[in-house]
């Protein structure tokens, strides 16, 4: 049944295609969304690359049909803008939220046969639309529950014999009725009591289960303590596996391994020019506002837990290349420390890249970001979409999520989630309790 939906300024903001994904239905934009998104053009940040791209599609949709009769879509579905009482007005928040209330009242009076729905990221607005009898709900085009996230790891009960067959052969093919996602990893356990186990992963033709890489030496001092980071030292060593997703709450080891992994691969196997880093900068409670200094002095404290990762990898292994002082590893240009405002227009090759708190980032920061790979490249994104610290995504709507579901059934990628807090006592039962 077609519908009418009314889109908030924070669903363009999020993604400026949204426009395109209602299907065959009717999407309305208030003009005060125009006058808000207006105001965030100049910003220097994803927000404000976003609303110059709302921009850009709109004008370049009018220049056909007019957006106040309605432009036709690709999908069959119909686009307008439509004006509010007062077009010169300044938009402010609530401003803007009474004239999509009103605009919603308006559609839905003039068209009784046809649902209309408020489309808000803005919870009180939701509230305030089924307060006054309208239909409101969230953006969930791209969302993808905790509850349905792809794990990337199962458990399979075979006999022994299939077991001491892919003990001593290292792969097997796949048992029959078995279906599976390319580069899944198992824990293989045999049936009927019998104690034996072993770890695998589906290859990435999904045709048989092969053996994963186990380190002979630690890298950098570190070695997997269970099975999780087992998986993840293979998925972090293979150079087939361009994309690594590791998810997990805070203790798991995410960034260690990753870290470890790629400095071996650059100082040892020389498989990668460099290893660069980067990660959102996001703060957790108020903000510290402006930093002075040079973009070393402004990156140091939002880089500090590389530094602390670094400086945990040295007193664990000894020095990384010939180097025992993290800041030493950043001078040097083995670890390349980058700030993700600056990623835009970039072509990174033949590195191991690094995106810590991926969770922080929106779907199209990550595409954004993914598209940046050169020929060569491996990237990595760590996350724990349960300690999400960016007020524009939560725990289903943020691109860490959005990449794990989408990347699941290509052979280029793997994902492992990691369960078991190995950080210490304290910071397991935190995780788990608080």
């Amino acid at each position: 049944m077609r519908k009418h939906y009314i889109l908030d300024t924070n669903i363009l903001l999020h993604d400026p295609n949204s426009v395109l994904q209602f299907a065959d239905n009717d999407v309305i934009v208030p003009i005060e969304v125009i006058i808000e998104i207006d105001r965030f053009k100049h910003e220097m940040s994803s927000r404000g690359t976003n609303a110059r791209e709302v921009s850009r599609l709109l004008d370049q949709l009018r220049q056909s049909q007019s957006l106040a009769q309605g432009v036709r879509l690709a999908n069959g579905g119909t686009l307008r803008v439509l004006c509010g009482s007062d077009t010169g007005a300044s938009a402010k928040n609530a401003y803007a939220d009474a004239e999509i209330l009103r605009i919603a009242r308006e559609v839905q009076g003039a068209d009784p046969g046809t649902k209309a729905v408020i489309v808000t990221k803005d919870i009180n607005l939701r509230i305030r639309a089924d307060a006054l009898g309208l239909l409101a709900e969230d953006y969930t085009t791209d969302r993808v529950g905790l509850a349905d996230l792809y794990t990337g790891r199962i458990e399979l009960a075979e006999s022994r014999e299939f077991i001491e067959q892919f003990a001593k052969e290292g792969a097997v093919p796949i048992p029959p009725g078995f279906s599976r996602y390319p580069n899944e990893y198992v824990l293989l356990r045999g049936n009927n009591g019998t104690s034996m186990s072993m770890l695998a992963r589906v290859d990435a033709a999904c045709q048989r289960l092969v053996r994963i890489i186990e380190p002979k030496k630690p890298l950098c001092g570190i070695r997997p303590r269970n099975k999780e980071q087992y998986f993840a030292i293979d998925a972090l060593l293979n150079e087939q596996f361009q994309l690594v997703t590791l998810m997990g709450k805070a203790g798991t080891g995410k960034t260690l391994l990753a870290m470890a992994a790629g400095l071996h691969q650059v100082l040892h196997t020389k498989s990668y020019r460099g290893l660069m880093v980067t990660r959102p900068m996001t703060p957790v409670g108020k903000g510290m506002g402006y930093l002075p200094g040079g973009i070393d002095e402004k990156l140091a404290p939002w880089m500090k837990p590389i530094t602390d990762t670094l400086e945990t990898l040295i007193d664990t292994g000894g020095s990384i290349g010939g180097r025992r002082d993290a800041r030493d590893l950043w001078n040097n240009g083995t670890v390349d420390v980058q700030p993700l405002t600056y990623i835009r227009g970039r072509s990174i090759p033949k590195q191991f890249v690094i995106v810590d708190e991926a969770q922080n980032l929106t779907p199209l920061e990550v595409k954004t970001i993914i598209t940046r790979v050169g020929h060569g490249t491996k990237i990595v994104l760590t996350g724990d979409s349960y300690q999400i610290d960016n007020p524009y995504v939560d725990s289903s709507s943020n691109g860490f999520n959005y990449v794990v579901d989408r990347f699941r059934s290509e052979p280029i990628a793997a994902h492992v989630e990691l369960s078991k807090g190995e950080r210490s006592q304290l910071a397991e039962l935190a995780a788990n309790l608080l």
